[in-house]
């Protein structure tokens, strides 16, 4: 078994301000996994640094590096083959740098073991909704401009407690679709958070309000959904079922973001977007700026399992980013472009 992990630093063109974290620019990880002639592929687009509960790129890689490719070796070693994707997720420990470390070796092995079975993902994931896309801009920055696709059903607007400028007033009111208003995690108070909603309608229809605040805390959620009539949706707050279970148990949202690199994979993903859908949630799936390749894969599991507006669309960027096409799997790798361009920051084998 060869693994070899690299790294690639791109400039976004549609810069987006947060409320704690400006993204400007992504760092995107590339695991190739090659044993006995057959690739796989895994991406995962980690933060620069660690906020509200995500780890930063250092802690990955260092995660990767230090544990989870070591047991995969060890796995291999010991039984002779490499494990199912099915059971990678087991291999997350409790740091918050595990999940998006095992998403990324755990998209490579599915990746592989579907070439190898002659297999694509959309035989194992099949069709079964036209999943609209959700977009992503900020009301908190008036110099980048809105680049929006005809095709966005929604539009995630970053936002903060405070007042909007003319330019925000003004392009909530030119748009056509609804819009999500992600705090994330920047209010302090429910008051502060019904007095933004009231401003943003007199502009714009608001779909829901998200994770207005801290990771966890379910009490001023629910509080918050008891006291306005939008749905309130959590994102940063969903990493496990157990998380489902407080969210409906206090009433703290009606909707949830399902990020698979946040919640350890796609299979507890699956399983996750399942578990919301009997509870009577309404689930999404969110995304971190990725790739092309990264994006298409998101895309095929929506279409899988989810009606609402979800972040697959393009990130757009000022690399170059190409797939090449391939048969089985994925259906599309990394281009050779972005793995020539990329540094290599560990290999095994």
């Amino acid at each position: 078994m060869k693994l070899t992990l690299r790294r690639d630093d791109v400039v976004l063109r549609q810069r987006v301000d947060a409320a704690h974290q400006r993204h400007d620019e992504r760092i995107r990880l590339y695991l190739q996994l090659d044993h006995d002639g057959v690739v796989g592929y895994g991406e995962i687009a980690p933060q620069p640094l660690a906020l509200h509960g995500d780890p930063g790129v250092g802690e990955v890689i260092q995660e990767l590096d230090g544990f989870v490719l070591s047991q995969l070796q060890a796995a291999l070693e010991r039984e002779g083959a490499l494990p199912s994707w099915t059971r990678i997720a087991r291999f997350a420990g409790s740091r918050a740098s595990s999940a998006p470390a095992v998403t990324l070796v755990e998209m490579a092995l599915l990746d592989r073991e579907l070439r190898t079975q002659g297999r694509s993902i959309g035989e194992l994931w099949p069709e079964h909704y036209d999943t609209p896309v959700q977009a992503t801009a900020s009301l908190l920055d008036d110099e980048t401009e809105w680049i929006l696709d005809p095709n966005v059903a929604r539009l995630r607007v970053k936002s903060a407690p405070g007042e909007l400028s003319e330019t925000a007033r003004a392009r909530l009111a030119a748009l056509s679709v609804p819009v999500l208003l992600d705090f994330n995690c920047s209010a302090s108070a429910v008051e502060e958070v019904s007095a933004q909603l009231a401003s943003i309608r007199r502009y714009a229809t608001v779909a829901a309000v998200e994770q207005p605040f801290a990771a966890g805390n379910v009490i001023e959620h629910a509080r918050l959904a008891s006291q306005i009539d939008v749905p309130v949706s959590l994102d940063e707050g969903v990493r496990t079922l157990r998380d489902l279970d407080q969210i409906v148990r206090y009433g703290a949202a009606t909707m949830v973001c399902v990020k698979p690199a946040r919640v350890g994979g796609y299979a507890n993903a699956r399983t996750i977007i399942a578990r919301a859908l009997e509870m009577g949630l309404v689930p999404y799936v969110g995304g971190f700026f990725e790739s092309p390749f990264a994006r298409h894969v998101n895309a095929v599991l929506c279409r899988h399992l989810v009606r609402e507006p979800s972040d697959i669309g393009p990130v757009m960027s000022g690399a170059s980013e190409p797939l090449d096409q391939v048969e089985g799997g994925f259906g599309w790798a990394p281009g050779g472009a972005t793995l020539a361009r990329a540094t290599v920051v560990a290999s095994f084998g």
